[in-house]
């Protein structure tokens, strides 16, 4: 079961606790023989009262925390994204310049090996909410188009013209599922990241 249909049940129980108790309290105030019976239960009374309390609270209080801590959580999510946007910029310029040729190919294997392991790190963290999901698969399409290009240039004959435009592509799709991460994280921080990865090879 889905996280979201976790809490939409847990939201649900919560409601409906509350509506109860109003229908008792309502019930209470407009029905004599009622309150007539209550007054004549004190114990019974007090104990569903209790319980009406506690579980209404409980829930309430529950889906709070859930809020808060999956607020927390996107955070921690999107400040993953940031860090791998930035070693994937980084990646891929070095990958482009080896492709050119004005680059240095084991420096570029290198960063892509970072890339990768940054990657299974995050990966965890990733994989619940869907659109962490989509930039991981993304993440791990953009790996893949690293890998190859890698593998192409060690291949290639010197001097032979490779195209750029696989690399650019998975580069833009992974950016494009990067960007509704990032939104959670403060403008300060997110032009502090394109620096960056504007800088990194620079």
């Amino acid at each position: 079961m889905s996280t979201r249909w976790i809490r939409l049940i847990a939201w649900s129980a919560a409601v409906l606790a509350i509506l109860v108790t109003l229908t008792l309290v309502v019930d209470e105030l407009t029905n004599a023989g009622q309150r007539r019976w209550w007054a004549a239960h004190p114990l019974t009374t007090d104990t569903v009262a209790g319980m009406l309390v506690l579980l209404v609270t409980v829930l309430v209080v529950n889906q709070l925390l859930n809020r808060r801590q999956a607020r927390q959580r996107g955070h921690a999510v999107a400040a993953q994204a940031a860090i791998l946007v930035a070693q994937a910029t980084r990646v891929a310029k070095a990958v482009s310049a080896a492709i050119d040729g004005s680059g240095d190919r084991d420096a570029a294997s290198d960063g892509f090996r970072t890339y990768m392991l940054m990657l299974l790190t995050a990966a965890p963290v990733l994989i619940d909410d869907p659109d962490a999901r989509r930039f991981l698969e993304q993440a791990q399409h953009l790996g893949g188009v690293m890998a190859s290009t890698l593998v192409a240039i060690d291949r290639s004959p010197d001097g032979a013209a490779m195209p750029h435009d696989g690399l650019d592509d998975a580069m833009q799709q992974f950016r494009s599922a990067a960007a509704p991460l990032l939104q959670q994280l403060s403008p300060g921080i997110r032009d502090s990241i394109e620096r960056i990865g504007q800088t990194a090879e620079e």
